[in-house]
């Protein structure tokens, strides 16, 4: 009965999720729609006539309405179809390549925030009041308010122009993956501290809470080892609040990738949306958005399935 209770929660929780990402899918078609001037003046040839735009407008749909033309797209969303570009192309050929890129971005940045920012939270918790803790406090909350564009700027600087230690661009290989390792550092650091600097705060407190349980009270008056506290009665019970954290900063670190991928002249999605904000290419654009918000809600998923596994399990 509890099972079918929490399958039907996380169902619903889906189910709203997904109307989350269709009404955002909406509200792209209805911001391009309300820029100036639409795909087919801004795919136009030099010296091209009225007449040979008015046909590419009829060609490409934008002589219908809005409403009329996501409709269209969302039908071909379940199948995979994410249409057409303005230019011709079919929409998942331009992200066949960019998109896995900014995917590993992500995956790799998220993954050290993770480890790193758990580190932090609990060393930082095992020591309260102590000047580690209030050194890893302020540190956390001093790069958080850092933009990633920032840091990126600022890891540049240091790293690529006065030490010399890493490339400070992105040369991708025939494969279109980037050439080197040690061009994927900076980028993810750019992307990974500002998030490290959020999440250790949320370890942090989620632990600091959690000692105050009368069971982890218990376990620190029996003299068990603070390594064991933290492993077998801290983190177990703040494991809805951390993942949380981690999940929330998915979305975060896709967002902000944009920003990171211009810097390091990364070849990522950033590029091909910045092109398809500049051609009021819709289906591209939209396209971006709906796979990239796939990602974020499986992540949320997996992070509501890990919630009710630690809320089930606890004492």
């Amino acid at each position: 009965m509890a099972g079918a209770l929490t399958a039907l929660r996380l169902g619903g929780l889906l189910a709203r999720r997904i109307a989350l990402l269709a009404a955002l899918l909406a509200l792209v078609f209805a911001v391009v729609e309300a820029l100036p001037g639409d795909a087919a003046d801004a795919t136009a040839d030099r010296g091209e006539s009225a007449a040979d735009v008015a046909r590419r407008r009829v060609l490409l749909g934008l002589d219908q309405p809005v409403a009329v033309r996501f409709l269209r797209w969302m039908a071909g969303l379940p199948t995979g179809d994410l249409g057409v570009s303005a230019r011709g192309e079919r929409v998942w050929s331009l992200l066949a390549g960019p998109l896995p890129n900014t995917l590993l971005l992500g995956g790799l940045a998220l993954a050290i925030t993770v480890a790193v920012s758990l580190t932090l939270g609990s060393w930082a918790a095992l020591r309260p009041g102590s000047v580690t803790d209030r050194v890893i406090s302020a540190s956390a909350t001093a790069v958080l308010a850092l933009p990633e564009f920032v840091i990126a700027v600022a890891l540049v600087l240091v790293f690529a122009l006065w030490a010399g230690l890493l490339p400070a661009a992105t040369l991708a290989g025939p494969d279109g993956t980037p050439s080197s390792w040690t061009m994927l550092v900076l980028p993810v650091l750019a992307l990974a501290i500002p998030q490290i600097g959020w999440n250790a705060r949320i370890v942090r407190g989620a632990l600091a809470d959690e000692a105050r349980a009368p069971h982890v009270r218990a376990a620190v008056l029996d003299g068990l080892r603070p390594s064991r506290v933290l492993t077998h009665h801290l983190l177990p019970g703040a494991l809805p609040a951390i993942v949380t954290g981690a999940a929330t900063s998915t979305g975060m670190l896709l967002g902000g990738a944009v920003a990171v991928e211009t810097i390091f002249s990364y070849p990522g999605v950033g590029a091909l949306l910045a092109g398809a904000v500049a051609d009021r290419d819709t289906p591209v654009i939209a396209g971006v958005v709906a796979l990239t918000g796939l990602v974020i809600t499986c992540v949320l998923l997996v992070a509501d399935l890990i919630r009710s596994w630690a809320a089930g399990g606890r004492p």
